[in-house]
């Protein structure tokens, strides 16, 4: 099966030359990490995708990613996991990594194999230009919805486990916006208690924060997700590269749209 692009045209350029120059213009030369996860915005890249940048240009290319998005569309399995097939982009094709999916899908529930929830999300889609331009060959998509936290220790246990067994390097993506549709001022006091809770690899404290304090972070499950797995296969800190708002472009600072790259890492060069 071909997953067609869903936003090509809308949330990036669909003109293969221009989207390739786009994205190096995004990449900035800089020290790579051995990074264990990240987490990086999912917007239009007029609007986040110098965020994104900062983020791919800090990461040492992996052989493979498993990606962790929200479901915006509601369809489909809580934890969707695309167990094979290949996504197409203005770039090419990118395969799935089935033997990781099928690993993960032996975990059993909460992960389920589930085409449907992939059909029209975006938030995994975004991330696959940079992933491609920085020459990684294949990828695990799943996208999920609200979870309590013990579902989020299972399966950031089964990732580490998936990620521990694999003969290959593996980078954990978790794809998500932060707060939406507040002032900049009402976001920025937002994020940076979420952002807090991340620094801290604080999983329980960022999913607690998010709910007490009403923080609109659509992938606030992916990210603790990706936490309690990153911290399982032995991460000790968690890096902000850089945050913006949609302000930043737009010039309307009444509401915005709040957008945060993050490294997570052993603190190992």
């Amino acid at each position: 099966m071909i997953r067609r692009p869903a936003v090509a045209g809308t949330f990036y350029d669909a003109d293969p030359r221009r989207l390739e120059s786009t994205i190096r213009g995004f990449l900035q030369p800089g020290s790579f990490r051995k990074t264990i996860g990240v987490i990086a915005p999912h917007a239009g890249y007029l609007y986040s995708g110098a965020v994104a940048g900062a983020v791919y240009s800090r990461v040492e290319p992996p052989d493979s990613c498993i990606i962790l998005s929200p479901n915006h569309t509601g369809l489909g399995a809580e934890a969707a996991v695309m167990r094979e097939g290949e996504w197409e982009t203005p770039l090419g094709t990118m395969a799935i990594d089935a033997e990781r999916a099928s690993s993960l899908l032996e975990k059993g529930r909460p992960f389920q194999e589930d085409d449907t929830a992939h059909r029209n999300e975006h938030s995994i889609e975004v991330q696959l230009p940079f992933l491609q331009v920085l020459g990684v060959k294949r990828f695990v998509p799943i996208t999920l919805m609200g979870v309590p936290f013990d579902a989020c220790e299972e399966m950031g246990k089964g990732l580490a486990e998936v990620v521990r067994e694999s003969d290959r390097s593996v980078l954990l993506i978790a794809s998500s916006d932060m707060t939406h549709y507040e002032s900049r001022v009402a976001a920025e006091v937002k994020d940076r208690t979420a952002l807090e809770r991340i620094e801290a690899l604080d999983p329980a404290g960022l999913y607690e924060v998010v709910l007490q304090k009403r923080i609109t972070m659509c992938g606030f499950i992916p990210v603790t997700i990706m936490l309690i797995a990153a911290k399982a296969l032995g991460a000790k800190k968690a890096e902000t590269v850089r945050y913006a708002t949609s302000g930043d472009v737009t010039g309307d600072y009444d509401q915005v749209v709040g957008y945060a790259g993050v490294i997570v890492y052993s603190g190992d060069v």
